[in-house]
């Protein structure tokens, strides 16, 4: 009888240790950058035509600071009429009664056909065309509503925001797969029950990210309701102080820091938000697609399940 002879177990190999690629293009361009940024920041600091002793002391003067509340009233009313006109509009344009979705597509042709300044002077001059509206029977004074240029700003911008959040809406809607709607009805909903009980649902995480870059996006157009005229918002205000103290680079960089800090709080809100809604919306790759797809975006993504790498079938 042979004795089993002891084989030596095998030797397991050394890790891999990968080296980076070096990239020394990319160090000499990002001090080529950083220097051209110093000179910059050195050359406008020695530069009196900023006027930097006046922006500092109307940097924070009450005046501004009421402004820029004034900017945000107008903001949040705007996106208000703006995301609720956008849903009626989406829900319009994808109707099957052909009279409603014909409406729609002639009001986002005109509000997206014309530019926004236009159209906030053609509501600064609403009064000098109707002073009120003939019935035959009554008269109905419009005086109440065309005496307050604040109103005709919110009203103004919040119709031109829905017609680009009536595109947001329907692009979030036509996301939702066909058999989400086939279920619905097939439960015996009507088009009506199954858009909001189904459909709108669903289709708010596509809707909210891009909802938020118009928020920003209309917190920064809101310094064209001058057109209306409308000045006590914050670009307004600061102009006004400009045309008193005869110095407007100083007042114009009072009012963009005050904008680029009230956008860079929206961006992190923003950021959270998307955050929020991309919950339940997980991406299965593997390791290798994964480490694809962070090679080219820079980043890992955070809504990514690692799953093994599917087996090949042999012939």
């Amino acid at each position: 009888m042979s004795t089993p002879t002891n084989t030596p177990p095998e030797k397991v190999p050394d890790p891999i240790k990968a080296k980076p690629l070096r990239h020394p293009g990319r160090w000499i361009l990002a001090a080529v950058l950083a220097a051209l940024v110093i000179w910059f920041v050195i050359g406008a600091a020695r530069n009196p035509a900023y006027g930097w002793d006046t922006y500092f002391t109307y940097l924070f003067d009450t005046r501004i600071a009421t402004a820029a509340l004034h900017t945000l009233a107008i903001t949040l009313l705007s996106m208000l009429i703006g995301v609720i006109g956008g849903v009626i509009l989406a829900v319009m344009r994808m109707s099957p009664n052909p009279v409603f979705a014909g409406v729609g597509w002639v009001f986002l042709w005109v509000f997206r056909g014309t530019p926004v300044y236009v159209q906030l002077m053609f509501w600064g001059l609403l009064g000098a065309i109707y002073d009120s509206i003939n019935l035959g029977f009554a008269s109905i004074s419009l005086e109440p509503f065309t005496s307050s240029a604040f109103m005709f700003a919110v009203v103004g911008l919040g119709l031109n925001e829905a017609a680009y959040m009536a595109e947001i809406v329907r692009s979030g809607i036509s996301s939702v797969p066909e058999g989400q709607v086939e279920a619905s009805k097939a439960l015996g909903m009507g088009w009506g029950q199954t858009m909001r009980r189904t459909v709108l649902p669903q289709a708010m995480r596509i809707v909210i990210p891009p909802t938020g870059n118009e928020f920003i996006s209309l917190l920064k157009t809101s310094s064209l309701v001058v057109a209306v005229p409308y000045s006590l918002e914050l670009f307004g205000r600061s102009m006004d102080i400009a045309a008193a103290l005869f110095e407007p680079v100083p007042l114009l960089l009072v009012a963009a820091t005050w904008y680029l800090v009230i956008t860079s709080l929206l961006m992190v809100g923003q950021h959270y938000l998307e955050r929020y809604f991309e919950r339940g919306a997980t991406r299965q790759l593997t390791a290798r697609q994964l480490a694809s797809l962070a090679d080219a975006e820079g980043t890992i993504p955070g809504n990514v399940e690692i799953v093994g790498t599917p087996e090949r079938k042999r012939r």
